[in-house]
C-alpha cells in the first residue's frame, strides 16, 4: 500500500523540468504552476535563475516559437494566437513583437479555410462576416476571404 502522504515533496527545480519537459513555459506560468503547488516563494525565485541561466526558460524565444508554430501551422487569427500565448504567460508587447508587419496575405488565405470547413453552402454575407470577426480575423482580409469564397462558389 502506497501512502502518498510519506513520500517527500520533490524540488521546485525538479517540478519546473518536468514541466518544461512536456511543453514550453512562460517564466508567469511556471511561477503560477509553482506556487499553486504550495512551494516557497524563495525557492520559487531561486528555480527561475537557475532556469534562466542554464537557458531551460527564455520566454522571448519560447514566445516566438510558440508564435511561428501557430502562425504556420494553425487556422488562428493573428488576433486569436496573440490572446493565446498572452492566456499562456507571455508579455502583450512581447507576444506583439511577434506579429509580421503585413499579416493581410495570411489573414486571407486563413479566413478563406474557415470559411471553407465552416460553410459547405451559401450563407448570408453578414452572418459569415460576424462569424470571421469573432474569430478575430481583421475587416479587410475577412470581406475579401468572403469575397472570394462567395465567387468560387458561384463557379462552381
Amino acid at each position: 500500500m502506497n501512502n502518498r502522504k510519506n513520500v517527500p515533496k520533490i524540488s521546485a527545480k525538479a517540478k519546473a523540468v518536468e514541466m518544461l519537459a512536456r511543453s514550453d513555459q512562460s517564466v508567469r506560468r511556471l511561477k503560477e504552476k509553482l506556487t499553486r503547488k504550495d512551494y516557497d516563494q524563495g525557492e520559487i525565485q531561486e528555480t527561475i535563475q537557475w532556469l534562466q541561466d542554464k537557458h531551460y526558460v527564455d520566454d522571448e524565444a519560447g514566445c516566438q516559437r510558440r508564435f511561428a508554430y501557430l502562425y504556420e501551422s494553425s487556422s488562428y487569427s493573428v488576433k486569436q494566437i496573440c490572446a493565446k500565448l498572452m492566456q499562456k504567460g507571455y508579455d502583450s508587447e512581447l507576444v506583439r513583437s511577434c506579429v509580421p508587419e503585413d499579416i493581410y496575405d495570411r489573414e486571407l488565405e486563413k479566413a478563406g479555410r474557415v470559411l471553407q470547413r465552416k460553410y459547405k453552402t451559401s450563407v448570408e454575407f453578414p452572418k459569415m462576416m460576424q462569424y470571421l470577426y469573432s474569430k478575430g480575423f481583421n475587416y479587410e482580409a475577412a470581406r475579401d476571404a468572403i469575397e472570394q469564397y462567395l465567387s468560387d462558389m458561384d463557379n462552381e
